[in-house]
């Protein structure tokens, strides 16, 4: 995500860009299960509609992760950018798209080789995927999220 938009101070866009507002499937609390992960997260609209939130709470090979992540449209990579703040100190950007069903969130740069995909369900209800993960044992890990509201 761009590190600002100074540059367009008096000429804010109106409304939210579509390409954000195309992660609205993602709106909600959701247990996230799998060999190697448990826990929750929830993504909610900021008010406005400009940012996606999300918090999350969730133990992953046996560390505990929490923190916050803002996503927005990015318009210098015309995609939808995050900032994630976990407790643990750490500040990574993250890459959002969805593609029809297909969720992607790539860790970094959009195509990066460290990413997740997950099938949304036609019911909206649960995402199967898979976090690749080069050089991890078994090169990733497969997870579910179930939704809970």
């Amino acid at each position: 995500m761009a590190e600002n938009n100074n540059h367009q101070v008096g000429h804010l866009p109106k409304t939210p860009h579509p390409g954000l507002r195309r992660l609205q499937p993602l709106i909600g609390t959701w247990r996230v299960e799998g060999p190697d992960v448990k826990g929750d997260v929830a993504w909610e609209w900021m008010e406005g509609g400009f940012f996606l939130i999300q918090r999350f709470d969730l133990v992953n090979f046996g560390n505990r992760y929490k923190g916050i992540e803002y996503a927005g449209w990015d318009d210098e990579t015309g995609t939808v950018r995050s900032r994630l703040m976990g407790t643990d100190g750490s500040r990574f950007t993250y890459t959002y798209a969805l593609e029809d069903d297909v969720y992607y969130y790539w860790f970094g740069e959009k195509d990066s080789p460290t990413f997740s995909r997950g099938v949304i369900a036609a019911d909206g209800r649960s995402i199967e995927g898979r976090w690749a993960i080069p050089g991890a044992p078994g090169g990733g890990y497969d997870w579910r999220l179930t939704r809970i509201d």
